[in-house]
């Protein structure tokens, strides 16, 4: 199928165009991963399991949502400051 095909069937929104994607190539920007190794001390390590088992997720689970919360925290923090030293 030519691009102009495509781009008109998916302007159209008649046809779905799932069919025509080839789904196995298919990636998401900046969420390829990458393994890294962390050596935490043994009673972190408790405290994970502990706080893990309590919400019922893996210790994975938990160090990736904190961790992702903390950036998104810091990022948020980190536009405020800019936003209000422009406005000065």
């Amino acid at each position: 199928m030519k691009a102009s095909e495509f781009d008109k069937k998916f302007d159209d929104n008649k046809d779905d165009i799932i069919d025509d994607l080839d789904l196995s190539t298919l990636r998401r920007p900046n969420q390829q991963l990458k393994r890294v190794n962390v050596d935490f001390p043994s009673w972190m390590v408790k405290s994970l399991d502990r706080e893990a088992s309590r919400i019922g997720v893996t210790r994975q689970s938990i160090i990736k949502v904190w961790l992702a919360e903390r950036l998104e925290a810091g990022e948020a923090n980190k536009n405020i400051k800019t936003d209000y030293l422009q406005e000065r």
